[in-house]
């Protein structure tokens, strides 16, 4: 790898074509396939913007959904190693593309201090020797793609039969992308699908060749050593080799937020840590063992990458997680929101996310799929549900359901985010006669869904010119909370500068440490559980919320220790240690009937 960051997936939208802008940089980043609706109007708008013909993929054909997302993904491929080529063969002058890719390296790389010392060389026939060497090790960064498990929508024919467990979502996008030229990994999120997971053993793409390689990789997107350990071995006992766990913050995080029982970011890294020579042996047993069965022979563990994301900040916290956890890299989501070259965020979501505060960012009830969701208060999806409740009209008009899973009232899953569902759970709640308080709490939890499936797409239609004339241009965006301290537009070589620390764009910021923020998240989240179960809370419940809040006492107790040598903390500061206080102080004061 190139560098020590990734852009991790962002929305729907928001980096469906980021790798055909970072890609020839050697920067890896993620993309989303879970829309192929989104992922064809892309394929069309590239192919015309590069003079290319378009030969669309109806809806309605054979295996449409694989197809469209193989389609695309071989086209970000082509035009992304096009542009690679033609940059590695540019001179090494000012100004160049090739220039910018040496320049954006971290000065760890060796490919870095080669490239200083080629430019020390005197320029002569050695010099053009040494700058071919280099050109030789460039890599490009790897183009991933990112499906969340568990959305996996059953298809049905227009006579209404069952198309098959094969042509539900998650396992005609997998497909999809086997089916494709990349050479890349697939990153699973949102928990496990056993059906997912086993349909990735029908492909031998996901077995390694005779030296030990792979066409393409897994990565598991986790929150924490026991998931991540669960999930590998599932896949280990298929002969299935997990190549990369990619830890994100429960909380911390951008779009939607999977809490853990209390375990904070630090815990889990450092139980990675403390674990993960026993766990990758432990795994390659299982493994070896599957793959003999199926006549592979496999004498060398495979690599397994261990990466982090979520609330990063500073240059200071990257080296850390680096250094002290060992991780291989780290990710970097929502600061690339304001880095317009990279990502789709049209010009007024940019403007409102470059101005906002920390209260701006919230974690909401506004996801269909009754997962917490970070939110953005300004953003105009907000704006067209609250308009739509005045109207007395909630809930959206429901197109592309990708997000139906409710079947209280029908036969077929529909969206709780939909106008159809609305409608009909808000009539349910009035025939109860329940007290008016708890009427308006229960309508406002149904009220609050928005429907994602558009929200997340508009801001690449609008920045791209591509919105339909009858098509809402309301936005939903799913920053993390880190952006509050990120107040401007800012170019791609300022941002990964800022990463490798060579710049700070948050220089006389006040800005809480990384795992404090979670803390905080956490914290109040609690608060927000004991709030919501005040008046019907169950032994069950009560134990729960005990073992959450001694959870994170014991975190606490964990970052004590850790905040008690400074010398390994980079860029220590002493407000963490108070801010640790007053947190641990709320959580003692915290009652649980």
């Amino acid at each position: 790898m190139s560098h020590t960051f990734h852009i991790p997936v962002l929305g729907l939208g928001y980096s469906v074509d980021t790798p055909l802008k970072v890609a020839r940089y050697g920067i890896s980043s993620v993309m989303s396939i879970v829309d192929d609706e989104l992922v064809e109007r892309m394929r069309e708008y590239h192919t015309i913007n590069n003079n290319e013909l378009f030969t669309p993929i109806p809806k309605l054909a054979p295996d449409a959904r694989a197809r469209r997302i193989t389609a695309y993904l071989n086209l970000v491929h082509q035009l992304a190693s096009q542009q690679f080529e033609q940059l590695k063969n540019e001179p090494f002058e000012p100004d160049t593309d090739i220039t910018r890719y040496f320049e954006l390296l971290p000065d760890s790389s060796q490919l870095k201090q080669g490239y200083e010392l080629m430019l020390d060389y005197p320029d002569n026939e050695r010099r053009q020797i040494f700058q071919n060497i280099l050109r030789n090790k460039m890599t490009m960064g790897a183009i991933d793609v990112n499906i969340m498990s568990k959305v996996d929508k059953m298809n049905f024919d227009a006579d209404g039969n069952y198309l098959g467990d094969e042509n539900t979502d998650a396992l005609a996008a997998l497909r999809g992308f086997v089916n494709s030229t990349l050479r890349s990994s697939i990153i699973l999120s949102a928990g496990m699908n056993p059906r997912l997971y086993s349909y990735l053993e029908t492909f031998g793409e996901f077995l390694p060749d005779g030296e030990g390689h792979f066409k393409k990789q897994i990565i598991l997107k986790v929150s924490d050593f026991r998931s991540a350990f669960i999930q590998a071995k599932f896949l280990a006992k298929k002969g299935l080799w997990v190549s990369e766990f990619r830890v994100e913050s429960g909380l911390n995080c951008g779009g939607h937020a999977f809490a853990t029982e209390g375990f904070l970011l630090g815990p889990i890294l450092e139980e990675f840590k403390e674990k993960r020579a026993e766990m990758t042996a432990e795994l390659f047993q299982l493994y070896q063992t599957a793959l003999a069965s199926k006549g592979i022979s496999c004498e060398t563990t495979p690599q397994q990458r261990l990466t982090v994301q979520g609330g990063i900040g500073t240059a200071e916290e990257n080296d850390f997680l680096i250094e002290h956890y060992q991780v291989d890299a780290t990710g970097w989501g929502s600061p690339f929101l304001l880095v317009p070259e990279t990502t789709n965020v049209d010009e007024q979501t940019l403007m409102q996310l470059a101005d906002a505060s920390a209260d701006d960012f919230y974690v909401s009830g506004a996801s269909p799929l009754g997962i917490l969701f970070n939110n953005f208060r300004p953003n105009t999806m907000e704006e067209l549900r609250l308009k739509r409740l005045q109207m007395n009209r909630p809930g959206s008009p429901c197109t592309k359901k990708y997000l139906v899973t409710n079947t209280e009232f029908t036969e077929q899953p529909i969206c709780t985010a939909s106008r159809e569902y609305q409608h009909l759970k808000i009539k349910q709640l009035q025939s109860l006669k329940l007290p008016q308080d708890e009427l308006q709490q229960q309508v406002d939890a149904v009220t609050e869904k928005i429907c994602l499936c558009e929200g997340l797409c508009t801001s690449a239609y609008i920045k791209n010119d591509i919105l339909k004339p009858r098509e809402t241009p309301a936005v939903a965006v799913c920053p993390g909370p880190n952006l509050a301290y990120f107040n401007r537009l800012y170019t791609l070589d300022e941002m990964v500068k800022h990463i490798y620390g060579k710049l700070d764009l948050l220089d006389k910021v006040k800005r809480p440490h990384m795992f404090v923020k979670e803390l905080e998240l956490y914290v109040e989240y609690l608060q927000a559980d004991i709030k919501s179960h005040l008046l019907n809370l169950t032994d069950k419940k009560k134990k729960q919320l005990d073992k959450f809040r001694a959870q994170l006492q014991e975190g606490i107790g964990y970052y004590k220790q850790l905040f008690n040598r400074p010398a390994e903390l980079i860029g220590f500061n002493m407000d963490w240690v108070e801010d640790l206080k007053g947190f641990e102080d709320a959580l003692n004061r915290l009652v649980i009937f």
